[in-house]
């Protein structure tokens, strides 16, 4: 997530009321997590297994949980409680924005487009034309929708990422402060919930096809022109390269990535990152011909057991 124009390290500090290591002047241009952190980002780290991978990202602000050494050409933020203080700026460049109608003014919907009526269109979200957007869809706010888009009824855009901290007292929710962004001619189906990235974006791409009941967790990003059929559950932070198919009820793990043109068969768990060009099937996964082998082999178990009987 970029700010909406740049601040100082100083500025920041402020904000969260945080020491900090660096100049005064320092230049801070957005936030995000580690897995899209740019120059002049500002990403968290509040756990000693990640201090290096945090310290030595592209990150040019890191807000920290303890005094280290600062990395030449970067600054630090000093928090007692980094998860806290990401939330405090999430809140204060990203606040929520309450809506007075059901489009809001601040929309911008394109030429043919047709909304039907109980839809829910937020603030600042951005429609191209000749899109249907069926009745009982809500539009969070923020989201961006190519030309020649159909989303059926009853689908959620935009909703909160399903992130938490497990905190003595209960679960902490991260603060989500990023978009979903869908290309032109995509097509999504009924009760579909696509979530937002907690400070970037969720994205379809151009072409791409989802069925009814399809969940996108936050942060993940699919490609061209890809087939994900019905009740398939999509964690968060995931990558499906151009011209994927996932069929029926397939789940995924987070921060994995699924190979172009790979084939998901049905119920099939995507417990790690699959090459694509290949069809895969079973939990844990496994290439499909290999797994149907293994099935085979099972079912013969026992008349092998009555032979060694005899």
């Amino acid at each position: 997530m970029k700010f909406p124009k740049s601040h100082t390290l100083k500025e920041i500090s402020q904000i969260i009321q945080s020491q900090y290591v660096g100049e005064d002047d320092f230049v801070v241009t957005g936030m995000n997590e580690i897995h899209v952190v740019e120059s002049g980002d500002i990403v968290f780290v509040d756990h000693p297994k990640y201090y290096d991978k945090a310290l030595t990202s592209k990150a040019s602000i890191i807000l920290i949980n303890k005094k280290v050494e600062c990395p030449k050409g970067k600054a630090l933020l000093i928090s007692d409680d980094p998860f806290r203080d990401f939330n405090k700026l999430t809140n204060h460049f990203r606040p929520f924005q309450y809506s007075n109608s059901a489009i809001a003014e601040s929309s911008k919907i394109g030429e043919g487009t047709i909304v039907q009526p109980n839809a829910f269109i937020g603030n600042n979200v951005i429609i191209g034309k000749n899109c249907v957007i069926h009745s009982n869809v809500a539009i969070y706010d923020n989201c961006i929708i190519g030309n020649n888009v159909t989303i059926h009824a009853g689908s959620v855009l935009g909703g909160d990422a399903f992130y938490y901290k497990n905190r003595p007292e209960g679960f902490d929710k991260l603060k989500s402060g990023g978009r979903v962004v869908i290309a032109d001619n995509v097509d999504i189906g009924a009760l579909c919930t696509i979530d937002k990235g907690v400070t970037g974006d969720t994205t379809i791409g151009e072409g791409s096809k989802l069925d009814n009941q399809v969940h996108v967790g936050h942060d993940t990003v699919i490609g061209k022109k890809c087939l994900i059929a019905s009740q398939t559950g999509i964690a968060g932070c995931v990558i499906i390269e151009d011209e994927v198919t996932l069929w029926g009820q397939v789940g995924t793990n987070s921060g994995i990535t699924i190979g172009k043109k790979a084939v998901i068969m049905g119920q099939t768990g995507v417990t790690k990152s699959v090459e694509g060009g290949k069809s895969y099937f079973g939990t844990p996964i496994e290439e499909s011909r290999e797994k149907l082998k293994q099935l085979a082999y099972v079912k013969k178990i026992p008349e092998l057991i009555k032979k060694m009987e005899k």
